[in-house]
């Protein structure tokens, strides 16, 4: 099935500028329940229920609020809403490229694939300059009322536009707890090393399944067929006590492993 553009827009580099089509580089395939009626089986609405009276609350009485603290909220309405919304264009306009490896991952968030939209000669010479010169460009653009921050990349002979989180969103690894307890013996970090390189291979994407969603979809085909196997009970396995002792056991385990195979 042939992939359909989401949106349209242009990517701005200076004075130049090249027409693309943007396509979703990912598909939910999140297993999504009906909430039903136990007894009728019909599906359940959701409703806006006042928590003092138990009584629905009609739509136009909803306001949305923020809480500045607690119990005091600042109201905002409709249309003052609307009328912070950015203004919407159809540029994608790159403010300047840096290193393919200057970004950090921890800023990625959802890709899209950009595909040529008329203009294929500019398209496919920029994607090959940044596969060339392994560059990315930082992109800022308005798409459905929100602003987004990404980065440019090629994929391929084609160009992927990744958003970018907000720096305010990153949590720096300085945050966390300071590193505690001893200090690692030699042993200890010699067999971690050694762990490691038994464990050296190649990344095989293929090999990254959502294996509940396919359990789920299973159980239900089966169920559907009035075939649904008999349930086993998932019971948590205990945590080994001594980092030697876990190392060693992992490092002849793969020896053993390596050495059947």
């Amino acid at each position: 099935m042939a992939a359909r553009a989401i949106w349209k827009g242009e990517l701005k580099m200076g004075a130049t500028r090249v027409p693309v089509n943007l396509y979703s580089a990912v598909a939910d395939k999140t297993v999504h329940f009906h909430i039903l009626e136990e007894r009728t089986k019909t599906r359940v609405k959701q409703h806006m229920i006042d928590p003092d009276t138990g009584k629905e609350v009609p739509s136009d009485e909803i306001q949305k609020g923020y809480e500045v603290e607690p119990g005091t909220f600042v109201i905002l309405t409709s249309e003052e809403l609307e009328s912070l919304e950015p203004e919407p264009h159809r540029e994608i306009e790159i403010s300047h490229f840096v290193p393919k490896t200057h970004i950090d991952p921890q800023f990625y968030e959802r890709p899209y694939y950009l595909g040529p939209d008329g203009d294929s000669g500019s398209y496919f010479a920029l994607a090959e300059a940044l596969n060339n010169q392994e560059k990315e460009g930082v992109a800022r653009w308005v798409m459905r009322n929100k602003e987004y921050n990404g980065a440019l990349r090629a994929e391929g002979d084609h160009l992927l536009l990744v958003t970018l989180r907000p720096a305010e969103e990153i949590v720096s690894a300085e945050d966390l707890p300071a590193p505690g307890g001893r200090a690692l013996d030699k042993k200890e970090l010699n067999m971690a090393k050694q762990l490691v390189e038994l464990l050296e291979g190649e990344f095989e994407p293929s090999e990254f399944k959502d294996e509940y969603r396919e359990r789920v979809m299973d159980f239900i085909e089966k169920k559907a067929k009035r075939k649904a196997p008999k349930l086993r009970l998932v019971r948590a396995k205990r945590a080994t006590s001594s980092i030697d002792n876990a190392l060693s056991k992992s490092i002849q385990k793969l020896k053993k492993e390596k050495a059947a195979a």
